[in-house]
């Protein structure tokens, strides 16, 4: 037996692969680094944001989200920044976690683990977390898991089939980055899920605060060891799993997709993604008046909907072309003049 696998078994704990979590460092951005109001990846209650990490809030617009690259922790470059917008009203980040990837949690005490700092503790003075089971039906999990959230202070109640499996605490972040820790027990009769979830728990908050989390991590065993930091590319992948985003960036240089035109008005394009979904996903086109087809001649385009959706292929119908003929190659890109290009994303988070 090697040394490493002796101090492993002496631990407890693996050498990799202990963390449960997704982009835990939150380094992975493909909805972008920024969510506000009145856009596509906006910060509307039950969002995703920074990848596999859902937004939880009492209304929308309550709190912009953005990768933060300056107020992180010595050795970190990326943290979530939770910068309160609508004072009063409790907000948090949440990661529901498939069930092939936490099915040998249950039954077992496992430990999150977090950094986080805050702004100012003049108000935002009550940050908690939770480890949280699933028993109904597995990885169909409820998408707004807040049944209410509460007076300040009380723990927010879980919608049906949700369980707290630890006793949410206040946890005194200060102004500077900590590490903050929870253990529990996932007992929960018949759970198949496990969640984690951080946020503020008071209702007096001021415009203007912030909240900063980072190296986010869930682990089996009864206390934390350091954060396993996994590289972008593997977090990347892992994350392509339960969304990807492809954007056309010049005229007849990044296709989006290819396909057959169907008649002179539209056109079926097929879009294989990277890696295999987690269930089949819905489209999400944006900027589409600045996309183009072409088959030899320019064609305009003027929707995009999902025709077949597989979590091994999808199939994409597009109508609005113009002078086509049927049985033509056809190809979906950048018209050449607009920016920023189209966009094509498959959504196929839990």
């Amino acid at each position: 037996m090697t040394l490493a696998r002796e101090l492993a078994d002496t631990a407890g704990q693996q050498l990799s692969e202990r963390n449960k979590l997704i982009n835990g460092d939150f380094q992975v951005k493909q909805r972008g680094g920024s969510h506000t109001s009145g856009i596509t990846y906006n910060n509307n209650d039950t969002s995703y944001t920074l990848d596999r990490w859902q937004l939880f809030s009492d209304g929308n617009d309550i709190v912009d989200v953005t990768q933060e690259t300056t107020t992180v922790p010595t050795n970190g470059l990326y943290a979530i920044a939770l910068d309160v917008e609508t004072a009063n009203k409790k907000f948090g980040i949440a990661q529901k976690i498939e069930q092939k990837n936490c099915v040998d949690l249950i039954g077992n005490e496992v430990t999150l683990s977090f950094k986080a700092k805050v702004s100012a503790t003049t108000n935002l003075d009550n940050v908690k977390c939770a480890i949280i089971a699933w028993d109904g039906t597995a990885d169909t999990l409820t998408d707004d898991m807040i049944s209410a959230w509460g007076s300040e202070g009380t723990n927010p109640t879980l919608a049906t089939n949700y369980t707290y499996e630890n006793t949410p605490a206040n946890l005194n972040l200060t102004t500077s980055y900590a590490t903050y820790t929870t253990t529990a027990t996932i007992d929960t009769s018949g759970a198949k899920n496990v969640v984690v979830f951080i946020w503020s728990d008071v209702t007096t908050t001021s415009t203007g605060e912030f909240l900063y989390v980072t190296d986010v991590q869930l682990e089996k065993g009864p206390s934390n060891s350091i954060f396993e930091r996994k590289s972008y590319g593997q977090q990347l992948t892992e994350s392509l799993r339960y969304f990807e985003i492809r954007t056309a960036q010049e005229n007849n240089n990044e296709r989006l997709a290819y396909g057959m035109a169907e008649g002179s008005t539209s056109a079926q394009f097929g879009f294989h993604p990277k890696v295999t979904k987690f269930k089949a996903p819905s489209l999400i086109v944006t900027d589409i008046g600045n996309a183009q087809t072409y088959d030899g001649a320019t064609r305009g385009i003027s929707s995009l909907t999902m025709a077949e959706s597989g979590i091994h292929y999808c199939n994409m119908a597009a109508s609005g072309l113009s002078g086509s003929a049927l049985g033509r190659a056809i190809q979906l890109s950048r018209d050449g003049t607009d920016s920023p290009g189209p966009t094509i994303a498959l959504d196929a988070e839990i």
